[in-house]
């Protein structure tokens, strides 16, 4: 399906470059009153979720972030800080920070211990939702190593058979360098749900429905009316218990092992109570060159990718990708022609600027 097919034909589109795209997150966040050096943190990691096409995590997410600075959820000017647990083990408080400010944090000490040791773990408490996960493993991938990246998040999954939401739909994501020949690394950011819950947010902004087996409404009925999963109902596991048990995992890793809240206590990103986020993150590191040499591990990640995309087709199927492949090649199109918008998600983030008496985001095309 092309972009121009998944957006609601009733809206228009408009393109925005993703320097500028950046330019605004910073501005708005500055507004309102993060340090310049913490907001190109967060419009980095929003604005790579709108080039990679993972709309869901890009910078719509900003009027919810800057709706919880202002009523005490975040803290602005909040400093994340390490302490050492062992020689390769560390801990990140976030302090209740914006969430990219102490998972990147966790993501460069990992790097560091892993340099150090082949393998650094580091947990993160206190912290708040930090975007897509693969700018993450990005992070880990752009310094030649393999990672995992956990996280949990609030309640939008009951446990299975259960009807009241207790589990996050947390992403799994893992990533490891590409082969010197493909120069496609593997990256694999999924819910443990059918889709993303902010998918469904997205379709409820722009006013559009969802799929039927996105989503349940408060009875446990399927619908196709985004309104009806976000208030009250719930997202659709994958593979009944064990998207269930996925999410639970990712409760246990980030939540319960970290020290962060769990099982139901997380607080959303788009609450407006001033409660904390207490959002857990658990970031694993390791040098690719551990039990096999980094020329034997390039080369047999090649042969990884050629049997993969070379695999026989299926019936009806023209190109077989790599894990991360499609959202690599979203992000070559969009800084070549620039991120898409419908109207409704523009002039949501020009309220914010008028708001704040910053300069609107500027738009480079109307198709």
């Amino acid at each position: 399906m092309s972009e121009s097919q998944s957006q609601d034909p009733k809206q228009k589109t408009a393109l925005v470059r993703h320097d500028d795209a950046e330019a605004f997150v910073i501005s708005l966040l500055q507004a309102e009153g993060v340090r310049p050096d913490d907001a190109k943190v967060v419009a980095k990691a929003l604005v790579q979720a709108d080039l990679r096409g993972v709309e869901s995590h890009g910078i719509n997410r900003i009027p919810s972030y800057l709706a919880r600075i202002r009523t005490g959820g975040i803290d602005p000017l909040a400093v994340p800080t390490v302490e050492m647990v062992t020689g390769c083990v560390a801990k990140v408080d976030g302090h209740n920070a914006l969430g990219p400010l102490p998972s990147l944090l966790a993501v460069r000490t990992a790097i560091t211990l892993a340099n150090q040791h082949g393998i650094g773990l580091v947990g993160v408490s206190h912290s708040n939702h930090f975007g897509m996960s693969a700018w993450l493993v990005r992070e880990a991938l752009d310094a030649g190593y393999i990672s995992l990246i956990f996280t949990n998040s609030s309640p939008a999954l009951p446990p299975w058979g259960g009807r009241v939401p207790l589990l996050g739909v947390s992403p799994i994501a893992a990533g490891a360098p590409a082969g010197e020949k493909s120069g496609v690394p593997f990256l694999l950011d999924m819910a443990p749900s059918v889709v993303a819950r902010g998918k469904v947010h997205k379709a409820m902004r722009r006013g559009e429905q969802i799929p039927l087996g996105w989503g349940l409404d408060s009875k446990g009925r399927e619908t196709t009316d985004p309104r009806e999963v976000i208030n009250g109902g719930w997202m659709m596991p994958i593979a009944g218990y064990k998207g269930t048990g996925l999410a639970m995992m990712m409760d246990v890793f980030a939540g319960v092992f970290t020290g962060a809240a769990f099982a139901g206590d997380v607080t959303g990103p788009y609450d407006t109570s001033g409660k904390p986020g207490e959002v857990g993150h658990l970031v694993v590191v390791m040098k690719p060159d551990l039990f096999v040499s980094a020329e034997e591990f390039r080369r047999r990640m090649d042969v990884l990718y050629e049997r993969v995309v070379g695999c026989e087709k299926a019936e009806g199927v023209d190109r077989i990708y790599f894990p991360g492949e499609i959202e690599q090649l979203t992000e070559e199109r969009r800084i070549r022609e620039g991120i898409p918008f419908v109207q409704d998600e523009i002039d949501a983030l020009n309220r914010e600027a008028e708001r704040l008496g910053v300069e609107k985001i500027k738009v480079v095309e109307n198709p």
